[in-house]
C-alpha cells in the first residue's frame, strides 16, 4: 500500500468509527466517511481537504454499492474499509422480540456482509486492500444479557476468517478487531436497545442488569482515540494481525477462551477419537 491510504469508514458520525477518521486524516491519508446521515458525519469531523462524506445505511446493499461507485469515481481506489457501524440489542434471549434478534443480525452481521461485498471488486481489480472489521469480546465468548449481540459477533468471527482464506490470493488482508470495554457509545440509549418482552422468571435479573450497564456506560476504562490510533499503526504493516485483542480485558478473554477450549478437547479426547469408521 502506499503511504496515503484511501480509507471507507462507515458509522463515522460518533463512537469509536468518529476517532478512526479523526486518527487517519490526522496520519494524512483520505477519509470517505459515511453514516445513515451525513450532515450528522460532516459536523461532527468539521471540513478537511482529504475528507468527504457519504451517506450509507449499511442495512441497505445499494447505499453500499452507491457509496463504493463515489469513491471509485472519485480516488480510483479504496485501500481500506472498516466496517464500524453497529448498535446493541440488550437482554435475555427469550426476552428478545424475533423482530429485535433479526435487526441485531442485518446490523452487525448482514450489513459489514453488504458494505464488505460491494468493496470487494475494487480491491480484487487493484490486487490489494486491507478489510478491518469490528468484531468484539462477545464474539469470542458468549457473555449473558447479549445472546443476540453475541451471536451476530460469532457470526462476524466465523465469516471472516473465512473470507481471509478466500481472498488472500489476490492481494486482500483482514483484521478483525475484538475490543474489550471502551468508552464508546455503544452503551448510550442511541446505541443499545432493551429487550420488547418482560417475562417474570427474568424481571429481577432483567432490571439489576439493565440499571448495572447504564451505570456502566461512560465509565469504561478503554480510551477509543488510543484504539483508534492502533488500528491506523496495524494497518500501515505489511502483514497485518488476523486478529487484533483490543484492550487488556480482551486479552484476558482471549487466554481463558483458548484455556477453555483446551480443556475440552482433553476432557474427553478418547471418546472423540474413537468415532472413526471401523476398518473393513
Amino acid at each position: 500500500m502506499t503511504d496515503k491510504q484511501v480509507w471507507l469508514i462507515t458509522g463515522a458520525g460518533r463512537g469509536l468509527g468518529l476517532d478512526i477518521a479523526r486518527v487517519a486524516l490526522a496520519a494524512g491519508h483520505t477519509v470517505v466517511a459515511t453514516g445513515r446521515d451525513p450532515a450528522k458525519v460532516a459536523s461532527a469531523l468539521g471540513e478537511h481537504d482529504s475528507l468527504i462524506t457519504l451517506k450509507l445505511d449499511i442495512t441497505r446493499f445499494t447505499d453500499a454499492e452507491q457509496a463504493v461507485s463515489t469513491v471509485i469515481e472519485k480516488y480510483g481506489r479504496i485501500d481500506v474499509l472498516v466496517n464500524n457501524a453497529g448498535n446493541f440489542y440488550a437482554g435475555f434471549f427469550e426476552e428478545l422480540s424475533q423482530n429485535q434478534v433479526r435487526n441485531q443480525m442485518e446490523t452487525l452481521l448482514f450489513g459489514p456482509m453488504n458494505v464488505t461485498r460491494a468493496v470487494l471488486p475494487a480491491m480484487r481489480s487493484q490486487r490489494s486492500g486491507l478489510i478491518i472489521t469490528l468484531s468484539s469480546t462477545a464474539g469470542i465468548t458468549g457473555i449473558a444479557f447479549c445472546s443476540a449481540y453475541s451471536a451476530a459477533k460469532f457470526g462476524v468471527e466465523g465469516w471472516m476468517e473465512s473470507l481471509a482464506l478466500e481472498v488472500k490470493k489476490f492481494g486482500i488482508n483482514s483484521m478483525l478487531v475484538e475490543p474489550g470495554f471502551f468508552r464508546t457509545e455503544l452503551l448510550s440509549d442511541d446505541s443499545t436497545q432493551y429487550a420488547e418482552l418482560s417475562i417474570p422468571d427474568y424481571a429481577a435479573e432483567t432490571q439489576a442488569t439493565k440499571s448495572a450497564w447504564r451505570g456502566m456506560n461512560g465509565k469504561q476504562g478503554g480510551d477509543p482515540e488510543k484504539l483508534a490510533e492502533a488500528l491506523i499503526k496495524l494497518a500501515g504493516l505489511e502483514n497485518p494481525p488476523a486478529r487484533f485483542a483490543a484492550g487488556a480485558d480482551a486479552v484476558e478473554t482471549f487466554e481463558a477462551k483458548a484455556k477453555s477450549l483446551g480443556e475440552q478437547a482433553n476432557a474427553l479426547r478418547d471418546l472423540s477419537s474413537s468415532l472413526s469408521l471401523d476398518a473393513d
